[in-house]
């Protein structure tokens, strides 16, 4: 095997591998002498932002990190872990695989899948449902549809034969996402508490096995591509993008809780982003330990690899496992079993330090503490500047804004606008009935509701985050995405318990992006200390912006999705969002305001990209999901769903569509229509409830200190809008159903 220690290495070549001359100085320091091309390739992929986090980490540790459910916090271990009761605890994540999806669509969606998936089983959970948030651009673009087609056949196709449900998401489309489109992937899993296993390397003298698929230089240095822009030039780093193999990583699956159960594994690690080099370093730090690696021994899909190449590959569905001494026969039995390549590759040493063999050479030798986050990786503080556009947004004025003569017209065009109108194009190519365990594919719910079988429990998870309010304002927008996910979690019958995160935004070092980013931050930490839902892990991914011939560049708008998780704890009080009989009389929950800020109508029917947040008061969400919860658990009402994208008219015609009802409201004449109608004010959540239980519904709102109109009826076959005939409910669905697959295959 080559070794490459021959290479030259000097601040130049630090700099064509994403590190900066100071850093470069600070790893000469660290190891003592110039390191060889080996030792700076481990730092360049340990110290980018993907796997360092060196310019969020002191703001990310300003959000709520503790909770009484909490079993493992951020920054722990490979997922958070939440106490569920009936002795179960939840792991759950989501992270982001955009880059890759923006090159290679179908296998950068695909390994994003199997990546948040291992993350879970690693400790011992099964993964049992998962999520999704998507961002494009244009759908009317031909590279934008390539794109969409790529990235949902991917998650479809690894997802379908994995065999876990897609139980919610999102999908969004606006222009900033044209060229650098957002692929957020959340998974979830169960576990028995006290059954998990760790990512550490304790107990030197312990071998070291790398357990499942083979190593190739597929991903070679894909930590350091997801921590630099995207340009013209990007697709010539394909080779940084994984392919991924589903039933592989079902029978890795498979293998790692069943070798889990034996007793024999002391540690256990996916290989994700920096491959070997990310765990051997964060389990060898974790523990204080170090590791003895030969190279030779990592079983390898192409010959002649180099050291360098075996190191930073991210090669997928691959694990590394620590044993205990003496129990290695019943790890290999396990692996032979389900026929997975399962070689001991090392053992955990005392030295702190991680020496890589090869050739019987010792190829690198590096300390494994100054490598990872918090051991001495570097933590930058960057510059802030308030974006210029947002002068633009503060001259919003909704005065300036005409009202339409034809309001039935609008709602047809904002119900076929593509981040509204029926994904089932999408959602179609997703299986959400493997396994069983899904509520939602039968009765539709503002969040997705998978039942824990062998209990009355039931998880409630979400993915949410309206990014054109992030980017009006930064800091209230934040709080609102945190907010819609504890909303649709409480429509649904759950009580929200904590989040995980994926913040996506544009370069550091940008300061206006910069400037996003920590508001973002200062918001959800507000918003989720409210809501007593910590945070328990995540991913950032900066750099989402691209570069265009002649130096333009554009970020996309600021995006920190929230997958929250919530827990039903009586299955039969869970709620769908789908109006069940005739005559129902309709509530519009929450105060009324005159307010069009961010709304899609401005977008679509105005053209007005600039305007402020809209209208959001944390205290009084309060309010209202401790009161909708309520509503639920004393059977005051049939339906609930909360409103927010499009305005109420959206809320309604989705509930009525799902029910098979029409409806007739009176709008509010104190509001002008248009903001009634298409306003996305926050706050407020459509209920219907039987005729004879509307005086305890109203008196539990008043008891709660919260506002409520009673909108109308459900009614037959039509919609009906202070009386005017809006159309045919099933006209309506029969016209739009197949909007964006008739844009998408156009």
């Amino acid at each position: 095997m080559a070794t490459d220690n021959a290479i030259s290495v000097d601040v130049d070549v630090a700099k064509n591998l994403g590190l900066t001359a100071e850093e470069y100085d600070r790893i000469v320091e660290i190891i003592g002498r110039t390191p060889n091309f080996n030792e700076l390739s481990i730092f360049s992929v340990m110290w980018s932002e993907h796997c360092s986090y060196k310019n969020s980490i002191m703001w990310l540790k300003t959000l709520p990190r503790e909770g009484e459910r909490l079993l493992v916090g951020a920054g722990e271990e490979n997922a958070g872990l939440v106490d569920i009761g009936s002795g179960l605890a939840c792991a759950f994540k989501i992270e982001s695989h955009n880059h890759p999806s923006a090159i290679e669509p179908y296998q950068g969606a695909a390994t994003g899948v199997g990546g948040i998936h291992r993350d879970i089983f690693t400790m011992g959970a099964r993964p049992i449902a998962s999520l999704n948030s998507l961002r494009f651009g244009d759908p009317h673009l031909a590279h934008t549809k390539h794109l969409v087609a790529g990235v949902v056949k991917g998650i479809g196709d690894y997802g379908n034969c994995f065999g876990v449900p897609v139980v919610g998401g999102e999908v969004y489309f606006h222009p900033s996402y044209n060229q650098n489109i957002l692929v957020n992937a959340m998974s979830v899993g169960i576990v028995k508490v006290g059954e998990t296993v760790s990512a550490s390397a304790d107990g030197p003298g312990n071998p070291v096995f790398i357990v499942g698929s083979a190593t190739g230089k597929d991903g070679i240095h894909g930590a350091t591509f997801a921590s630099a822009d995207l340009t013209e030039d990007s697709a010539e780093d394909l080779p940084a993008v994984q392919v991924g193999d589903p039933f592989q990583e079902k029978l890795l699956l498979e293998a790692s809780l069943e070798v889990i159960a034996t007793g024999a594994v002391v540690g256990m690690q996916d290989m994700g982003a920096a491959g070997i080099t990310c765990s051997t370093s964060e389990m060898s730090a974790k523990s204080k330990t170090g590791m003895r690696i030969d190279l030779d021994k990592v079983p390898t899909r192409q010959a002649d690899m180099k050291p360098w190449e075996i190191l930073l590959s991210e090669s997928q569905e691959r694990m590394l496992i620590v044993c205990q001494k003496g129990r290695e026969a019943e790890l290999l039995a396990v692996f032979d079993k389900w026929d997975l390549e399962c070689e001991q590759i090392g053992e955990v040493t005392d030295t702190g330090r991680l020496e890589f063999y090869a050739g019987g050479e010792l190829v690198a030798d590096v300390p494994s503490e100054p490598l990872v986050l918090g051991g001495g990786a570097p933590v930058y503080e960057r510059e802030t500047r308030r974006p210029a556009y947002l002068d633009k947004v503060d001259q919003f004025n909704m005065d300036d804004v005409p009202v339409p003569s034809d309001l039935r017209s609008v709602a047809e065009k904002l119900f076929k606008a593509p981040s509204l109108v029926s994904k089932h194009w999408i959602t179609d190519q997703y299986d959400g009935t493997v396994r069983t365990n899904s509520i939602t594919e039968v009765t539709p719910s503002d969040a997705g509701l998978v039942r824990l079988k062998g209990t009355d429990k039931a998880l409630a998870v979400t993915t949410d985050c309206n990014s054109a309010y992030v980017y009006a304002d930064p800091y209230v927008g934040t709080m609102i995405a945190v907010a819609e996910a504890a909303r649709n979690i409480v429509c649904s019958g759950g009580e929200p318990v904590a989040i995980t995160n994926c913040l996506n935004f544009g370069n550091p070092y940008n300061p206006e992006a910069f400037y996003q980013f920590v508001n973002a931050i200062k918001g959800m930490g507000e918003a989720c200390r409210a809501f007593n839902t910590p945070v328990t892990g995540g991913n950032v991914s900066f750099y989402n912006q691209s570069q265009y011939e002649g130096g333009r560049v554009e970020p996309v708008y600021p995006t920190p999705t929230i997958g929250m998780l919530g827990i039903v704890d009586n299955i039969k009080r869970t709620m769908s969002l789908d109006f069940k009989d005739q005559d129902d009389v309709i509530y519009l929950v929450g105060d009324s305001k005159e307010d069009l800020g961010s709304s899609e109508y401005l977008r679509t029917i105005h053209d007005i990209e600039f305007s402020s947040v809209p209208y959001f008061d944390l205290k009084q969400e309060q309010k209202l999901h401790a009161a909708i919860l309520a509503a639920i658990r004393g059977e005051h009402i049939k339906s609930a769903h909360d409103v927010s994208d499009g305005g109420l008219f959206q809320s309604l015609a989705e509930s009525a569509i799902a029910g098979g009802h029409g409806f007739t409201v009176e709008t509010d004449q104190q509001i002008r229509k248009d903001a009634f109608l298409f306003g996305e004010a926050q706050g407020r959540v459509v209920v219907s409830a039987d005729e004879s239980r509307t005086g305890d519904l109203e008196e539990l709102l008043h008891h709660h200190g919260v506002g409520f109109l009673v909108l109308g009826r459900v009614a037959g076959d039509n919609f009906t809008v202070d009386g005017e005939d809006w159309g045919n409910l099933l006209a309506w669905e029969m016209r739009h159903n197949d909007t964006l697959a008739t844009i998408l295959e156009g």
